[in-house]
Formats: structure tokens, C-alpha cells, sequence
């Protein structure tokens, strides 16, 4: 049985996230994650605020309640659009309403949302004061340090304050500025340095905002480091590739004394009731376990264990007993 815990949270769940991220963070990876950590606030992948408005909301919102706290994080520049989508996830039981304006991407680009709204502070700000106008839910705001020559610290302080004044109290900052020409999306990852300086300026200069830190975060000791100049830490893909190495995060992020760090199988157990949930109603295994080969790494057998997973899974007919098989295969080796 998975070790979540049911003693009152300490902390609010931004001190520890998991970023948003497009083809990783679905339903079923924060189902996954959920057995990682009760209290983390787990992210959406980007939803367009337009595809909502024309689109199937039941496949563009969905979530299980277990994987609350959630937030949704939305695509978009049109006041009117995003309004609509924010009313919307109030009414779909979401914690909370984030706005893309760090995503670097050319389709990003080319749909006017993601990093390039950095260079127009106003229209953002315009964009929080109408969810903050449509619906009682935080609204948010996920950002760069600056993008291409825009990326002075007064720059940074500018597109925060007129954010700021339209409501949004919640920044989400990823330490690294934005190419949004020559660099690809996965080298706006990495390419630029790490600017976790300015990110501590902007928390010392603006006591009043809450602040996150994003970006290169990729153990639990560096993101306690950073807890001491920030509100919140938010991880990526770490958290993705290495699912269980963040299972202390209760315990040491958010003063949880009764959480015990989960192991494999018990991440297995707990995923198990979704995959029976979400076969049942006609939807295929391997959605649910591509995001689960990455629970066993570092021991002998790990890597037959992910392949046979991923072989048994894959097929169009597999049903959740593949799961089941491979939790007991952990469980006889202690995982």
C-alpha cells in the first residue's frame, strides 16, 4: 500500500511543484506522482485557451480527484478567451490558474502566448485581471528571467510589478532567459545559464510577492538549498525521469512526520484503481504505463523489468493485470 500520508499539511503546496510540461505531465503521470508525494501541487500540460473554447472539454480538463491540489495551466493571449477558461476550471474543481509566458516554442510563438508575452507586460497583466475577474481560483503566472536582449533585471522587475498590479501574487520563475530565435525549445533548456541570483533579487525586492524557482532543480537537497532565498521550488523533468528519487519530498519539504518514502510496487499499487478505471471506460494501458518505466533504475534486473513492461503494455489488448504482474515482481524483490 502506498505510504501517503493523511496528517494536515504544513506548508501550502507550491513550496514543492511539478512543472508543467507538454506531453509529460497528463492525467496519468500525475496520478503517478500523487503516490510520490501527497502534497505536492501538480501541473497540467498546457491547454490553448481557444481549443477550449471550440474543443471537448471533458478531454482538455478531466482529472481524477486524487490528484488534487491541481492546477491548470493555460495557453493564450485574449482576455475574453482565458476568462471563459478560467470560469470554466473553477467549475471543473481545478486549485488553481497559470498562465504560460515562459514556453519558448516557434507554435508557442506563432499562437502569441509562452515567453514571447514577456515583451508585453500590459497584455498579460490585462489577461490576469480577467480570469482574476471570472473565477474565485489563484491566478498565477509561469515566466523566464527575460527573453532574447530583453533581459535586464529592471526588465524582470517591470514585467513582475505591472503583472502584479493586475492581481497575480504568484510567480512561477524559470532561471534562465528565453532565445526566441536560434535556440530550439529543448536548448532553451539547457543553453542559457542559470540565473538563480535574480530570482533571489526579485523575492528580496519584493517581499510581498510569493515566489518559485524553476529551472536545473534536480535533487532534493539542491531544491532545499533554495528554499532558504524563495517560497517554492518547481521541478521538471527530473521529476519525470526519476520519479522515486523525489519520495522524501513529504517528509522534508513539507514537514510531513508520518509519510515514509513509497517504493515501486506501492507506486504500482496506488496507480492500479485508475488503470482499472481508465480501461473500463475504453481507454488503452500504455498511456498510464509509459510513465511508470522510469519508477526502477539502479538495481540489477531494472532495465528487463522496464523492457518487459513496455513490451507487455504496449500491446493494443493489454489490460491492468500487466501492471499487477509487474508490481508483484517488484514486491518479491523488496522495490
Amino acid at each position: 500500500m502506498s505510504s501517503i500520508s493523511a496528517s494536515p499539511q504544513t506548508h501550502p503546496a507550491y513550496r514543492f511543484s511539478v512543472a508543467p510540461m507538454m506531453d509529460y505531465t497528463d492525467r496519468h503521470f500525475r496520478v503517478v506522482m500523487r503516490q510520490v508525494s501527497r502534497h505536492a501541487l501538480l501541473y497540467t500540460e498546457m491547454v490553448v485557451a481557444q481549443a477550449l473554447h471550440h474543443g471537448r472539454r471533458d478531454t482538455l480538463l478531466g482529472f481524477d480527484p486524487l490528484e488534487k491540489p491541481i492546477a491548470l495551466q493555460l495557453g493564450g493571449d485574449d482576455p475574453a478567451l482565458l476568462a471563459e477558461a478560467a470560469e470554466l476550471a473553477e467549475r471543473w474543481g481545478y486549485d488553481e490558474i497559470n498562465l504560460n509566458v515562459g514556453c519558448p516554442s516557434p507554435k508557442v510563438k506563432k499562437g502569441r502566448f509562452g515567453a514571447c508575452l514577456m515583451a508585453e507586460p500590459q497584455q498579460v497583466a490585462r489577461c490576469v485581471e480577467a480570469m482574476r475577474a471570472a473565477c474565485q481560483l489563484p491566478v498565477t503566472v509561469k515566466h523566464r528571467i527575460g527573453i532574447d536582449e530583453r533581459d535586464s533585471y529592471a526588465e524582470l522587475l517591470d514585467f513582475v510589478d505591472t503583472v502584479a498590479a493586475a492581481g497575480c501574487q504568484r510567480f512561477a520563475v524559470h532561471a534562465r532567459k528565453a532565445w526566441l530565435e536560434g535556440l530550439d525549445p529543448k536548448q532553451n533548456r539547457t543553453v542559457p545559464p542559470l540565473r538563480y541570483d535574480l530570482v533571489h533579487d526579485l523575492k528580496r525586492d519584493r517581499p510581498e510577492l510569493i515566489v518559485e524557482l524553476n529551472g536545473g532543480l534536480d535533487s532534493l537537497s539542491a531544491c532545499q538549498d533554495q528554499l532558504h532565498a524563495v517560497d517554492g521550488v518547481m521541478v521538471g523533468r527530473a521529476a519525470y525521469a526519476h520519479p522515486l528519487q523525489w519520495n522524501r519530498v513529504d517528509q522534508e519539504i513539507f514537514g510531513d512526520s508520518n509519510a515514509t518514502p513509497v517504493k515501486a510496487s506501492e507506486v504500482l499499487q496506488g496507480v492500479l484503481p485508475h488503470a482499472e478505471r481508465w480501461c473500463s471506460s475504453g481507454g488503452r494501458l500504455w498511456p498510464i504505463a509509459r510513465h511508470l518505466v522510469h519508477l526502477v533504475e539502479g538495481v540489477s534486473g531494472a532495465r528487463y523489468w522496464r523492457r518487459q513492461l513496455s513490451v507487455e503494455a504496449s500491446d493494443r489488448s493489454a489490460r491492468p493485470a500487466v501492471l499487477e504482474r509487474a508490481m508483484q515482481q517488484l514486491q518479491e524483490r523488496g522495490l
